[in-house]
């Protein structure tokens, strides 16, 4: 059989010209009509929270027209998420929320995945940590806390939202390893994943919650919990937040900073990375923004493209250097 060799040819180069059309097509009509905007928790969380907010001043602010449907993906401290966006290398169809917890993961091997298998697009927040206890508890003030667990580090219960080594773990450590509570690690530690730590603490199953700040403001407005302490540097938020003292107003010297931004998958097409980065920069200008901002007592920590990477490097040698100290006692 005679094969035409001009034809073979000329039919490959049609082929070829007729993908990159293809391509193309595809680029300019970006964004698709959903792209699912992802909580790597159970509903109520801080990683909820903020992927709602987001979600919502987008809409109502008309910045964004298409449906940013909410996925809540929990397990393994955002492990889970992190694992399944793997599978969506290379899309533009998926956004999530992630913070500390994406780099302290894999830093405590619970993942082997990190913030460099994704493509950051914006650092929006920075929220703080907080100690909240039920409205009935003894316990009226961190001190007091951290006095017993320097007694026994078997008698505080803590609970948190995120895996046991990541962040609501860590910031707590933190601040009992800076006024001087030792056998960190013997301090009993329960994950609540699925968003449930409020009912253990209210039920008296646990003693105390350590969370972000915004995840717990309106519970501690309405009077059901009672914050003990926050890890800024400074008072925040307003009204019953503004009066929560901070943990260096009573003597321990320690902060702790919960950013949080948004991740595409990586590889994620270049122009997704533009249309999100323009979205964003332009949705943190808003007057909606602000005010959602004010009512969960987050500070603006808008970063985004190489800033925003070097801010997650810098970062995650930090946090490096924090474990290996707070456990070198085990």
């Amino acid at each position: 059989m005679k094969t035409n060799f001009k034809k073979v040819v000329l039919g490959a180069a049609i082929a070829s010209v007729a993908a990159v059309s293809i391509g193309s097509a595809t680029a300019a009509d970006y964004p698709p009509k959903t792209v699912s905007f992802v909580a790597p928790s159970g509903a109520g969380g801080g990683w909820d929270l903020t992927i709602r907010t987001v979600a919502k001043t987008l809409k109502d602010t008309g910045i964004v027209k298409i449906n940013m449907p909410i996925t809540n993906r929990p397990g393994g401290g955002g492990a889970v998420n992190l694992a399944y966006m793997q599978t969506k290398n290379g899309t533009g169809k998926l956004v999530s929320v992630y913070s500390p917890p994406i780099l302290l993961t894999n830093l405590t091997g619970s993942s082997k995945f990190s913030y460099k298998d994704t493509t950051p697009l914006a650092r929006l927040i920075t929220d703080y940590g907080a100690f909240v206890v039920s409205k009935d508890s003894k316990y009226t003030s961190i001190i007091e806390v951290i006095d017993a667990l320097k007694k026994d580090p078997k008698s505080v219960k803590i609970g948190g939202t995120s895996a046991a080594g990541s962040m609501d773990h860590i910031q707590f450590l933190m601040i009992a390893k800076a006024a001087g509570v030792t056998n960190l690690n013997k301090i009993d530690y329960i994950s609540f994943q699925d968003g449930g730590a409020v009912a253990q603490v209210l039920g008296g199953h646990i003693d105390l919650i350590s969370t972000g700040l915004g995840d717990v403001s309106e519970l501690v407005k309405s009077g059901h919990l009672r914050a003990l302490a926050q890890t800024a540097d400074k008072r925040v938020g307003e009204g019953v937040v503004a009066d929560i003292p901070t943990v260096k107003e009573l003597g321990i010297d320690a902060t702790f900073e919960n950013w949080r931004g948004l991740f595409g998958p990586k590889d994620m097409p270049k122009e997704a990375v533009t249309y999100w980065t323009a979205s964003l920069k332009e949705m943190v200008k808003t007057p909606e923004w602000t005010a959602a901002r004010k009512l969960h007592g987050w500070d603006d920590a808008y970063q985004t493209g190489e800033e925003f990477n070097k801010f997650l490097a810098k970062t995650n040698l930090e946090y490096k250097e924090i474990l290996a100290e707070i456990f070198s006692n085990k």
